[in-house]
């Protein structure tokens, strides 16, 4: 399904070029508010869909919709922009700049943007910028079509978006049309495990800006001063828990392995037994469990309840709800990349959670801290090459002011022209 033929994204090009980027900015936002109401239509409509394709519950999709949509604002969007361009007003014209030429930014021709098969809405955010850039854009759409309903929102606050903006159903690298569009798109954004990305690459023409989003994970660092007394471990197992279990632990974002200090009041292994009943809290307010993984899950329990009778670790596990904590597992071996599973790694300061990343080389997008993280704590995460350094419990809710996976939000989508003289 498509909300428009594909034939009208070239033939009127310069429809969503005649708005004033601010104008382009109000409506994104406008269409936005609606669907931060949770009785709007198609917002109640795209739900129900969105969970019967990935099988997450509604107060899990009820989550991820607020945290998309709400964070699509008027002033998030301007600020975004000015602060990767210098000026929003630079998408209309040229604008002076300290000490070099005056500069304009103008958006690329034809932008295709590939869906996430997994995570929720994570192509409408490189849509919104494009759009903002005022080039024409593609979006290959997953089956829910949660992507093609926006745009009908966007559309119906400014129908110039009609002209500029089509989406598709994604069937694969190796369809037709698909081929067509990659083939002469001069940006693509890409998400997909590194197969899917090699291929969908190996389409597009020789200059275009391929901007790809792969499997990566996140990990976590607790310092012993986070674990003085037990008020504040509380506070990091429940910022931990809801990292590790939102989205069922998949995405890039989801908490798979867990530092903690030895020396602090509270030991390890008492933390991973706060961190369960922190895990079963969380599960009660979004519920899931191990899906078509759990044969792997058990395997990878008793091959840990077997250690533990050996004196090698700890196991917590689920009271009320479907959860896996593992403490101490072998540190030979990669972290359990499974879902609702959590490794805890005992370690005597950062370098010994650096060497064991090293080791593994594990590509990294979030680095989840406990508040007030001290400076070396920090400083592993940027060594780790973290894509994203953030406070435990909020790693599924990045900011759209942020980057994406390193990536600026608009620059990838524009062309910069220098007025000299």
């Amino acid at each position: 399904m498509r909300t428009r033929r594909r034939a009208a994204v070239r033939s009127t090009p310069k429809i969503l070029r005649e708005l004033k980027a601010a104008q382009i900015v109000d409506a994104i936002a406008g269409a936005a508010e609606r669907w931060r109401d949770t009785d709007f239509p198609p917002r109640v409509r795209a739900t129900r869909a969105v969970m019967e394709r990935l099988a997450y519950t509604e107060p899990v999709v009820d989550y991820a919709l607020d945290r998309l949509f709400g964070a699509i604002a008027r002033d998030a969007l301007r600020a975004t922009i000015a602060g990767e361009l210098g000026s929003l007003d630079a998408l209309d014209d040229f604008v002076a700049r300290q000490g070099r030429p005056d500069v304009r930014y103008a958006g690329l021709d034809l932008v295709t943007i590939i869906s996430s098969d997994t995570t929720i809405g994570v192509a409408i955010p490189p849509l919104v910028f494009a759009a903002c850039a005022k080039s024409n854009v593609i979006v290959k759409d997953r089956s829910d079509r949660l992507v093609a309903a926006f745009v009908e929102t966007l559309i119906a606050e400014r129908p110039e978006f009609g002209e500029a903006i089509a989406v598709e159903t994604w069937n694969g690298h190796a369809d037709p049309r698909a081929v067509a569009h990659l083939s002469t798109s001069d940006a693509v954004v890409a998400f997909g495990g590194p197969e899917a990305l090699r291929a969908i690459r190996a389409h597009c023409k020789p200059d275009a800006r391929f901007i790809p989003f792969g499997h990566r994970t996140s990990v976590g660092y607790i310092g012993r001063e986070s674990l003085a007394h037990e008020e504040r471990a509380r506070e990091a197992a429940a910022g931990a828990a809801r990292d590790a279990l939102l989205y069922d632990g998949e995405g890039c974002l989801s908490l798979h392995a867990l530092f903690v200090e030895r020396g602090g009041a509270l030991e390890a292994e008492s933390f991973a037994a706060l961190l369960s009943v922190a895990c079963d809290a969380v599960a009660n307010e979004f519920p899931g469990d191990f899906g078509a993984r759990a044969p792997a899950v058990a395997a990878y329990r008793e091959a840990a309840h077997f250690r533990a009778s050996q004196g090698r670790g700890k196991v917590g596990g689920g009271v009320v709800t479907p959860h896996l904590v593992v403490v101490d597992p072998p540190r030979d071996e990669l972290p359990p990349l499974l879902p609702r599973t959590l490794a805890v790694y005992t370690v005597e300061k950062p370098a010994d959670a650096a060497a064991f990343l090293r080791r593994h080389a594990l590509p990294l997008e979030g680095f989840a801290v406990a508040p007030g993280a001290r400076p070396d704590i920090v400083a592993l995460g940027v060594e780790a090459g973290a894509m994203r350094i953030a406070r435990l419990g909020t790693l599924q809710a990045p900011v759209l002011t942020g980057e994406h996976g390193g990536v600026g939000r608009i620059l990838p989508f524009v062309r910069a022209i220098s007025r000299e003289g």
